[in-house]
Formats: C-alpha cells, sequence, structure tokens
C-alpha cells in the first residue's frame, strides 16, 4: 500500500541512524589537533587517515546498497553498524599514523552501512511519488541535525577525557542506534519491468547514459569541500583566528577559545543544513533537479570566494558557516531524487551508491590536499581556491543532464 503521509515510521527510523552516523562522522575535525599533537605528527599524518576514511566509505556505499538489495537493508545496516564501531574501537589503541590510516577503512566502511546509500533508498521506497523528495530532504537533514552536536559534543568531552576514551563512547553510540532498527520495514516498491530487470541491465544502462556520466562527475566537487570544511575548518579557524580570542563577539555569545569557535563552526554548518536540505527537497519535487543543482553549487562557488577573499573574523567565520550550512547537503536529497527519478526505485541504493563514489573521491582529495598542501605552505588557501573552482565546473556539468525517465529494457 502507497504511503501517503510524511513521516512514516521508516523516515524516523532512518532519521535516528543517520544523526547519531553523522554526529561521530561530522566530528573527526575536532580529534585532528589533539592527536596531531600528542604524537608530534606533521599535519598531513591524521589528515591522510580522515582521507582514507572518506574513500572506504565511497567505496563502501555500492557494496552495501548491493547487499542491501539483495539480503535486506536491515542486515546491512547492522553490519555497517558493528564495523563502525569496531573501527573506532581498534582506533582507539592506535600510536602509529599507519595504524589510524589502515584503521579508518573500518570506520568509513562503516559510515558507508549506516549512511545515506541504504538508508536514502529505503526511505526513498517507502515514500509515495509525490513526497519522495521532501522525505529524502528531511532524512538528509536528520545527519545534519548529528552535525549540529557531534562536533560540541566532541570538543566537550576532550575537555574530561582523552581522545581515545571519546571514540570508545562514539562507538557505544553507534550501536545504540541500532535500536532505531524495528522502524525500518520498507515495502518493495518498483514497477513490474522494475523488478523483472537484472542489476546488471540496469547498470550497463545507466553507464551508457552520458547523464549519469555528468551526475557522477559533478557531485565530484560536493565531497571535496565537504571533506575539506569537515576536516580541516576547525583548525583553520583556531590558527587564522588565533590572534583575536578575545575577541567581544566570541566573549558576547559564550566562546571562550577559537578552538571552540571551530567546533562552533561546524555545528552551525549542520544547523544550517536542517533548513537548507528540506528546503531542496520540497523544491525538488517542484522545480527541475538538474537545474536546483546547478544552482546549489553556484551558490557555494559565490560563498566560498568571498568568504576567503575578505579578512577572516569571528563574525565572517559564523556567516560562512551559516551560509555554507544552508547548500551544505543540499545537493544529497536532489541527487538521490534525481537517480531514482531516471533509473527507478529497485537499485537506486546501488546506483546511489556508485555516484557516491564520486563524492568521496572528492572527500578524499580535498582532506588529504589540505593537510599536505598545509604542511607544504603552513596555510589552506591553495586548496580552498581548488574547491572554488571545482564547485563552479559541477554548476556547468549538471547543466546539459537530460532529467527524463530512461527507457526500461527486458532482463
Amino acid at each position: 500500500m502507497t504511503q501517503t503521509r510524511i513521516f512514516t515510521p521508516v523516515l524516523v527510523g532512518g532519521a535516528i541512524i543517520l544523526m547519531m552516523s553523522f554526529a561521530i562522522r561530522a566530528s573527526f575535525g575536532v580529534f585532528q589537533i589533539p592527536i596531531a599533537s600528542e604524537f608530534n605528527w606533521p599535519r598531513a599524518e591524521f589528515s591522510l587517515a580522515i582521507a582514507i576514511q572518506n574513500l572506504a566509505w565511497g567505496i563502501g556505499q555500492p557494496i552495501f546498497g548491493a547487499l542491501a538489495e539483495k539480503w535486506g537493508d536491515r542486515l546491512a545496516i547492522i553490519l555497517g553498524a558493528l564495523v563502525y564501531a569496531l573501527g573506532l574501537v581498534l582506533s582507539s589503541f592506535a600510536v602509529e599514523p599507519g595504524q589510524h590510516q589502515v584503521l579508518e577503512i573500518l570506520v568509513g566502511f562503516g559510515v558507508a552501512g549506516t549512511g545515506f546509500g541504504v538508508i536514502l533508498a529505503v526511505v526513498g521506497r517507502a515514500s509515495s511519488d509525490e513526497n519522495r523528495s521532501l522525505a529524502l530532504g528531511i532524512a538528509t537533514a536528520a545527519g545534519s541535525a548529528g552535525q549540529v552536536f557531534g562536533a560540541p559534543m566532541a570538543e566537550l568531552l576532550l575537555g574530561y577525557f582523552p581522545w581515545q576514551t571519546v571514540f570508545l563512547i562514539f562507538a557505544a553510540v553507534i550501536l545504540a542506534s541500532l535500536c532505531a532498527l524495528p522502524l525500518l520495514r520498507a515495502p518493495v516498491r518498483a514497477t513490474r519491468d522494475e523488478l523483472i530487470e537484472s542489476m546488471g541491465t540496469v547498470l550497463m544502462r545507466a553507464f551508457r547514459d552520458p547523464s549519469f556520466t555528468l551526475i557522477f562527475l559533478g557531485f565530484f566537487s560536493c565531497g571535496y569541500q565537504l571533506g575539506f570544511i569537515t576536516a580541516h575548518f576547525p583548525a583553520m579557524v583556531t590558527e587564522m583566528c588565533g590572534a583575536i580570542a578575545p575577541n567581544s563577539l566570541l566573549a558576547g555569545l559564550g566562546i571562550e577559545t577559537t578552538s571552540a569557535l571551530g567546533a562552533i563552526a561546524i555545528s552551525l554548518i549542520g544547523l544550517a543544513n536542517i533548513v537548507g536540505t528540506i528546503a531542496a527537497g520540497w523544491a525538488g519535487k517542484r522545480w527541475s533537479k538538474k537545474n536546483l543543482l546547478a544552482g546549489i553549487y553556484l551558490a557555494r562557488t559565490v560563498v566560498a570566494g568571498a568568504f576567503i577573499l575578505l579578512p577572516m573574523t569571528p563574525a565572517s567565520v559564523l556567516l560562512f558557516s551559516l551560509a555554507m550550512g544552508a547548500l551544505w547537503l543540499a545537493t544529497v536529497p536532489l541527487t538521490s531524487g534525481l537517480v531514482a527519478h531516471i533509473y527507478g526505485l529497485r537499485y537506486m541504493g546501488t546506483l546511489y551508491g556508485i555516484v557516491f563514489f564520486s563524492h568521496q573521491l572528492g572527500a578524499f582529495l580535498g582532506v588529504w590536499l589540505g593537510g599536505r598542501l598545509y604542511d607544504l605552505y603552513g596555510n589552506y588557501t591553495l586548496v580552498w581556491w581548488v574547491g572554488v573552482g571545482v564547485g563552479a565546473f559541477s554548476a556547468l556539468l549538471h547543466l546539459p543532464v537530460r532529467e527524463r525517465r530512461e527507457q526500461l529494457q527486458p532482463a
């Protein structure tokens, strides 16, 4: 039976799991300075660990999407949570850069199993055609809600516990999120022809379609920008605003240090993105998704360019966080909705997982380049301008996408 409600049990359960998963994932930038300082590592070492996590997330996304479609959504999510928790626990005992870098593969696969690829496919199948875009936006916003409290919570816990203990606490949190699993009972909502088609047939049709290639390439810049900002923005703010820690704006907001300002910036991005992703989902059911995506990437380019050209102050950090936050994950409901619209619901998880791999390639490059170029030049300016350039490129790439349903073919 078709669900005409927005807030179905599937949406609520999926939102809880996404919220917990992304609260932890969004906090890793807060650990950048404490871990590097404890072991006296170059900035690039822990940056590479986070970059590998993002790459493993991208590799794992289509794998977990295919597992969910073959063996069941809930089994894939359980496996993802177990791998996530194991990666965090083992990482808490790591003392060498290479150990962190290898173990972040487990964390990345864990994020894949509890993240957008699997959860959005479940939510998409449980939603009506009319409400799908908005439901995907609400689910994506739940991930942003996790980001609102994830980085500040990590900063707070680091004030009382060593980073190793915080990792163990986060492992317990991700396992506790499985309590929402009974809510995830989604029907298989696909047309008769879609059910007959094999996964190989659908994949080959997508790979031959130029629009799929454009969507794949266009998602790269989203990952680059998000990966870099999540991993390096707290440290960037701490260092570039360090000389103005007694600023009256900070004091008036109850922010005592620029380290706290960096964590608050990530939180504000998540807060603004709750509104942005829901608005994107609402707009996606009314206007062209590919045109909306082009507009979002263009707006990101303008916001990021203006921020780096103007003097950095606590006020500019907060304003940038709100503006970028409104655009942060607004691409996700539109991109996933575009994939579902063109290629159908049956293998949405796998197809979106493949597109998301491009996103995570970008995240890998953004995180790794951020650390590498910082060690070479002592600042983040060059890697920031690369992000501005790829954002403008993505805006152009989405314009030729043909936003129409692909014709089904027999298996």
